[in-house]
């Protein structure tokens, strides 16, 4: 299972930042990555990363604003977000990658959680 919490509303340039507590499988040995659905829109890719040794991976329109880490101790993911612009406006999800590349795909998500960037 993996449980999302942190979104909510936030003025533009503002901060979030969003958690991830995953349960039910050896999160250590899992690649993890965020991805995003904006209304009438599909889910993209925001950001991954690794079990071995951190590497990260970032959308092009989250890069230098957004960063992925994790903690195996405490089985969580955090994305935090910086300088949020409107389009970061979307339901943000959790997930379990079973694929890296060539591009991340997800096996399962979590719940999502809301994130609104408006004035």
């Amino acid at each position: 299972q993996l449980q999302a919490s942190g979104g909510g509303l936030v003025q533009p340039g503002g901060s979030l930042r969003l958690s991830c507590a995953a349960s039910g499988f050896p999160f250590s040995r899992y690649d993890m990555a965020w991805f995003r659905q904006a209304p009438g829109k599909e889910r993209e890719f925001v950001s991954a990363i690794a079990w071995r040794f951190g590497r990260t991976l970032y959308s092009d329109s989250v890069k230098g604003r957004f960063t992925i880490s994790r903690d195996n101790v405490k089985n969580t993911v955090t994305l935090e977000m910086n300088s949020l612009k409107p389009e970061d406006t979307a339901v943000y999800y959790c997930s379990r990658l079973r694929q890296w590349a060539p591009t991340p795909l997800a096996r399962f998500w979590g719940q999502g959680t809301q994130v609104t960037v408006s004035s």
